[in-house]
């Protein structure tokens, strides 16, 4: 008798959908069970409103979330960045597969790179994040760039630049590499990856979540063998600094756990930086702390505490506008 395939829920875009066929990949090769893919649709993927209108906590997750608890798909898998930082009680994030690179990309005309850009040149990102420090980063280096709101996937982005409507736009490198064909993607264009100490990605940007019902105990255990425990450690920092934030995901907060390599057979130690800004990038707040790698979630949920702590200490609330409550 043929065992049943697991059904396995993503949204429909390109992305999503080479995500999941890579998560769907290694679920086939740990379990030997068929694996198919449910498309779902969701509030973000319909909407056309910016995401700092829709408020993006959650828009992308909520129907894959519905499917899962209504039973019509066994897992998920979600950009980790998209997912709301409180868990859902009847679901479980079964595993964090190995993160991807986390840092944003800036997709220009031949050779352009930020420092680059022609005076007066129009870039294009939906991520307030990303415009404040874009915006502060311009403000130190005498730039002159005009960040603009845009949404769409990968290959509407792109056409942007290649049109000449945009000089340039701003994607996830996780995106880009995850796609494939980054060659026939961009042609000509240059890809300049942004450097973190500029640039803070979106807290657990480059990391994937699956998830699934909690009542499925033994599905949440086979998946748990995807997990890569550093990279779940370095993500519950930053999700858990953005939840002490009281910040949305779609908030201007950047951040990055960083797993520091000091030469010893094991890494021991791990860098939280942090940044929350105004979006014209007029006013950013900074901080960073370095500990011993969390031994457990608690650990890892309490360095990001301590860090949004400090943080609201030194006036972040002020600079996110309205806070998720």
């Amino acid at each position: 008798m043929t065992e049943r395939a697991l059904r396995l829920g993503t949204r429909r875009s390109k992305l999503a959908m080479a995500q999941s066929g890579h998560v769907a990949d290694a679920v086939r090769q740990l379990t030997g069970r068929p694996v198919e893919l449910v498309e779902i649709t969701t509030y973000g993927d319909t909407s056309r409103e910016h995401l700092a209108q829709i408020g993006g906590t959650g828009v992308f997750v909520a129907a894959l979330r519905d499917a899962l608890l209504a039973g019509e798909v066994d897992f998920a898998v979600h950009s980790l960045k998209d997912l709301p930082t409180a868990q859902h009680p009847d679901l479980v994030l079964a595993a964090i597969p190995e993160r991807e690179d986390p840092r944003d990309v800036l997709i220009a005309g031949e050779g352009v790179t930020l420092d680059r850009l022609p005076k007066g040149a129009r870039v294009g990102t939906g991520s307030p994040r990303r415009m404040a420090q874009l915006h502060a980063y311009a403000r130190s280096h005498g730039l002159e760039f005009t960040c603009v709101p845009i949404r769409g996937n990968v290959d509407t982005r792109v056409g942007y630049v290649r049109s000449g409507e945009l000089d340039a736009v701003v994607l996830a490198a996780a995106g880009l590499n995850r796609i494939g064909g980054t060659e026939e993607l961009l042609g000509s264009l240059s890809h300049d990856p942004l450097p973190v100490d500029s640039v803070l990605p979106a807290p657990g940007q480059g990391a994937l979540a699956v998830e699934c019902a909690a009542a499925s105990a033994d599905l949440v255990a086979e998946l748990r063998e995807l997990d890569d425990p550093l990279t779940r450690a370095a993500v519950t920092a930053e999700r858990s600094l953005l939840a002490a934030l009281e910040a949305g995901c779609s908030a201007p907060v950047g951040a990055l756990a960083d797993l520091l390599d000091d030469g010893k057979p094991a890494i021991t130690e791990m860098r939280l930086r942090a940044v929350v800004g105004t979006t014209d990038g007029s006013t950013l707040v900074q901080l960073s702390t370095t500990g011993p790698v969390p031994a457990t979630n608690r650990a890892a949920m309490e360095l990001g505490r301590e860090l949004a702590d400090e943080m609201l200490a030194k006036g972040a609330a002020g600079l996110m506008g309205e806070r998720a409550l």
